[in-house]
């Protein structure tokens, strides 16, 4: 592509985020809420999150003008204005299956909406039952997750494959449940709601590394799994929008968007995208990251913080394409 090419695109790409922002920074979403895995886990403390900085839900918050980051629920210390514009109830390594969850002993998603419950009445206690239910009626309710299931349950472990022969029946058994948790949201009185689709698996550096991949390049099957999922992500979320009065339920691309990163880093001020920023880049993730791990020189160069985390610039990024493409979706 020549640069002027590349110039013009970015410059059509620059117009339509600041269309995008004009549009969402005059909504009327009273709060966010979030649920999911480590994508959106905003840790009990600033520090807490599963990369360097801020995560996407924090981008999207302060794009909304909601907030600049979103706490999580089990913060002892929220203040009743921090519990008015939302929090996230989500938990690094969890899954749609319960499962997955039960593996590293964190919340689950039914675990998730329990405690989204209990945040209800909380939100009763503070303005009243009607005031609730209409702030819950125009939040804006986000959900990242599915990663883990692919990851922990088939892709490197076959603990779901004696019971789901096929990846398209686990795929299915997901789905299946992830169509249940979201009518208990609309049943608590949650219309908006946005689905994040699963990245392209393959590419993350830490499945690279398992399958032994010398050359670093994307698993190509892990991502083919990815797609169809997504596919079938999207079908679900339509159906049932159609069947719910009064809803919108945003399907999230994030797999094209980070796939471009991945391919052209060079077009977004990136550099390394097939290992993280912290230690070696091929195997550290979460814990094994810490105040005594090295880190690389410049992490605004790197798509990826530990072997699965992504950075913040890819965050910031990811943001920005879905205030581009998927909150937009919302108001029409």
């Amino acid at each position: 592509m020549s640069s002027a090419m590349h110039l013009v695109m970015l410059m059509y790409g620059y117009i339509g985020v600041v269309a995008a922002k004009n549009l969402v920074e005059s909504s009327k979403f009273s709060s966010i809420l979030v649920f999911g895995d480590s994508t959106v886990d905003p840790g009990h403390v600033a520090t807490g999150r599963f990369s360097n900085g801020k995560l996407v839900s924090d981008f999207l918050a302060s794009a909304l003008n909601i907030k600049d980051t979103v706490p999580p629920f089990l913060n002892p210390d929220l203040s009743d204005q921090e519990l008015l514009t939302g929090v996230s109830f989500a938990s690094g390594e969890s899954g749609i299956d319960d499962f997955t969850a039960s593996l590293t002993n964190v919340l689950s998603m039914d675990q998730q909406l329990q405690y989204f419950k209990a945040y209800t009445m909380k939100l009763k206690q503070i303005v009243g039952e009607d005031q609730a239910m209409q702030r819950l009626q125009h939040a804006l309710v986000l959900i990242s997750v599915g990663t883990n299931d692919f990851i922990l349950n088939f892709h490197d472990f076959p603990s779901r494959r004696l019971m789901f022969i096929t990846i398209d029946a686990y795929q299915d058994y997901l789905l299946d449940k992830f169509d249940v948790m979201i009518k208990e949201l609309y049943d608590e009185g949650c219309r908006n709601i946005g689905v994040a689709g699963l990245p392209p698996l393959g590419c993350v550096p830490l499945q690279m590394s398992l399958k032994f991949k010398i050359d670093r390049q994307c698993l190509v099957h892990q991502n083919a799994d990815s797609e169809k999922y997504n596919q079938k992500l999207a079908q679900r979320l339509s159906l049932l929008q159609a069947t719910l009065p009064q809803s919108k339920i945003v399907y999230g691309d994030l797999y094209h968007p980070l796939l471009n990163l991945y391919t052209h880093p060079q077009h977004y001020g990136m550099e390394v995208t097939n290992r993280g920023c912290c230690g070696s880049g091929y195997l550290e993730v979460i814990e094994i990251c810490n105040a005594y791990t090295p880190l690389c020189s410049n992490h605004s160069k790197y798509a990826f913080w530990d072997s699965v985390h992504l950075t913040e610039a890819s965050y910031s990024y990811l943001a920005d394409h879905l205030i581009r493409v998927a909150l937009p979706l919302f108001f029409k």
